[in-house]
């Protein structure tokens, strides 16, 4: 690890003062992923600010019926709060699936959102990587892609962005607010992580010297029809394979509303197609329905590395398919969570154990 300098801020304008007199500064809080980026020589930051101590940890109650997540807040407390159990189960249950206990008692809400995108190359500082280095290519594209993107890919990257947590943030249509010193401003989550295009080595719309403050849920949380299905190749501590938020509420003629569907796993942020929702709104809930829009949402899917090899990541396709159709159908019967040996994630009281 390379030598930096270290300041603990105790108010959110110090935080933003010592970021913004150093261009190589980085925020720290859990430092979960922030400081095995740097262990292994992948993130070289010349001074990080603590701002583990700034009063940004409350979860509390908005007037008009939504939630304030502050940024601070550990995912596990957040997870096990009454009022997201009460009012927003999904996002618990995403929670809950990701990392294991020890992170989750260490993690940030804010730091869930910056985690960097996953890719076997970006960790490897020996290999070209955009990401890491821009212009220096792409090796995944046609090496081991097993893990990475079907959806929302080019050329210059094809990495995936790891967190369970922001694909039910995404199916909430969840708020983040920031703070620089140019003052404060909201972000929509569908805005907030990009998609790599030529410039794969920014993660998100966050500008360097702004300061994630809270998250904020709106008003209708989904508590009776929605679910949180991750696939994964072991079942627990591991990286979702495909990922699916489902979210609708049933009217009195049975009929879907307020459709929500975001996918993890499959793309440089959280994947949601506000057309395949609209197929599903206003429709009474039935797997026929269900297939044509797992068939909508991944008509542009891809698969990259080479067919031949162990690293192809063409099976990701219609394991996504299905995995839509079953997330859809859980949603519908009030099933939060999948319990198969693909990956469980069961929502009670042993998995927030510290």
């Amino acid at each position: 690890m390379r030598p930096f300098d270290y300041i603990a801020a105790a108010e959110p304008q110090a935080a933003l003062s010592a970021l913004a007199g150093e261009p190589g500064a980085r925020f720290i809080a859990g430092g979960t992923n922030l400081l095995d980026l740097m262990k292994e020589d992948v993130m070289r930051p010349a001074r990080l600010v603590d701002i583990s101590r700034l009063p940004l940890a409350a979860i509390e109650e908005l007037p008009g019926g939504g939630l304030r997540l502050g940024a601070l807040a550990r995912n596990a407390d957040t997870a096990k709060h009454p009022l997201v159990r009460e009012r927003y189960p999904l996002l618990s249950a995403a929670i809950l699936a990701g990392a294991s206990p020890q992170l989750r008692n260490m993690a940030t809400n804010g730091g869930n959102l910056l985690q960097r995108t996953r890719c076997y190359y970006f960790y490897d500082v020996g290999v070209p990587c955009n990401k890491r280095a821009p212009g220096s290519g792409c090796p995944a594209s046609h090496g081991l892609a097993r893990q990475l993107a079907i959806l929302g890919a080019s050329e210059h990257c094809i990495a995936t962005h790891p967190s369970d947590m922001c694909v039910a943030l995404a199916a909430l249509e969840a708020t983040v607010h920031v703070r620089s010193p140019r003052g404060e401003r909201a972000i929509a989550f569908a805005e907030f992580h990009r998609l790599p295009g030529e410039q794969p080595e920014r993660d998100t719309t966050l500008e360097p010297d702004e300061l994630i403050t809270h998250i904020e849920l709106p008003p209708r949380g989904y508590a009776r029809h929605a679910s949180y299905l991750k696939v994964r190749e072991r079942a627990s501590y591991a990286f979702a394979l495909v990922s699916v938020a489902a979210a609708f509420e049933l009217d009195g003629q049975g009929q879907m509303r307020h459709v929500r569907l975001a996918l993890g796993g499959v793309a440089h942020k959280p994947w949601r197609d506000l057309r395949v929702e609209a197929l599903l709104e206003g429709q009474a809930p039935e797997a026929e329905l269900f297939a044509r829009a797992a068939e909508q949402l991944l008509a542009p899917a891809r698969a990259w590395g080479s067919p031949q090899g162990p690293g192809y990541n063409g099976f990701k396709i219609p394991l996504a398919r299905r995995a839509i159709v079953r997330a859809l159908q859980m949603a519908q019967h009030g099933e939060l969570t999948n319990t198969g040996e693909l990956g469980a994630s069961r929502f009670d009281d042993e998995e927030q154990a510290p």
